[in-house]
């Protein structure tokens, strides 16, 4: 199979999708005449002139709402933040306005549009650029929310978010672009709302996504099988909302123990709906309470050692499954 960099993956979808459907087009900042701020759309312009891959000024909420109503009248737009945290200036569109326009409008109105770009916390860009929003969007109904831990999975979900007809929250991570992987050659797409088993195992249950079970949990997962002979079992939604809960509990059933690992902060978090749903599903097959290690509770520090310190570690994810698996 062709093993591609996270961002050629996200770049072959959008090509791809753009050469099936004429509708779909892609804008923002500086994703044409730079080729993205992080090289994501690397040569769609020169492919596909300045009709279908559009530079924005500098104002989210109004670039957002022009997506939104260019989907209302029959277009998928695929609209790039530079940052998650600067679709908070556009939160207003996100939430009232894609989110809630089919069910206001009775029906008569979808909204496929996908928003997309890199969220969650790089290296010492401060509190503000390192916020992990999740668990915020996915509050909202009416959205789906996406975030891909692999090559393959940021692909083929890509694919199938610009298909979709809902409004899509596609969030990607900054440190992850250079991350390569294999993918499968041809056409594929990967369904919105299933999970992946990444990792069979027996004792415990991990669930993370993203760049935090791309970077971290992958690694204490191999030191901690290695120093204590444990088999865990590692699940990666894939998609935040709508939740692919059968899995998860299936899995629990199976290892009777949970630990979340999420880059999100503790209060509200996606860990903290994950949790609910597992111990009202599968209360009687727990035989430890679920486990959460989250960001801790207070903004990204801009320092690097403080940064790392509030982040999930592997120290704190190796705690954690002792903790679940009653280890001293």
């Amino acid at each position: 199979m062709p093993i591609v960099s996270l961002r050629e993956a996200l770049n072959q979808a959008m090509d791809e999708e753009m050469a099936r459907d004429e509708r779909v087009f892609l804008m923002g900042e500086e994703v044409a005449e730079y080729n993205g701020a992080y090289k994501v759309s690397q040569g769609l312009l020169a492919k596909w002139g300045a009709m279908r891959v559009l530079d924005t000024p500098i104002a989210e909420a109004g670039f957002a709402g022009l997506g939104i109503g260019a989907a209302m009248t029959g277009l998928r737009p695929i609209v790039e933040f530079m940052t998650w945290n600067f679709s908070l200036v556009a939160f207003d569109q996100i939430v009232n306005h894609a989110a809630k326009m089919l069910s206001m409008s009775g029906g008569h109105f979808h909204v496929p549009i996908v928003f997309r770009g890199p969220g969650g916390a790089a290296h010492g860009l401060g509190a503000t650029h390192s916020q992990a929003l999740e668990a915020i969007y996915a509050h909202f109904p009416g959205l789906k929310v996406v975030m891909p831990s692999t090559c393959k999975d940021a692909k083929g979900l890509l694919k199938s978010a610009i298909r979709d007809d809902n409004p899509i929250v596609f969030i990607e991570s900054e440190v992850m672009y250079g991350d390569k992987g294999e993918i499968p050659e041809g056409e594929y797409t990967i369904p919105l709302g299933i999970g992946e088993v990444k990792k069979k195992g027996t004792d415990v249950t991990i669930v993370s996504w993203s760049k935090i079970l791309a970077h971290v949990v992958w690694k204490a997962v191999e030191a901690l099988e290695k120093d204590l002979g444990v088999s865990i079992e590692i699940i990666d939604p894939r998609t935040i909302k709508p939740m692919d809960y059968e899995l998860i509990v299936g899995s629990v059933k199976k290892t009777n123990r949970l630990v979340v690992v999420e880059e999100g902060w503790p209060f509200a978090g996606v860990g903290a709906q994950i949790s609910h749903e597992v111990t009202s599903r599968a209360f009687d097959y727990l035989d430890a309470p679920v486990e959460r290690v989250t960001q801790e509770d207070v903004p990204l520090p801009y320092a690097h050692i403080l940064e790392l310190h509030s982040l999930p570690s592997i120290d704190k994810i190796t705690r954690a499954v002792k903790r679940a698996l009653y280890i001293d």
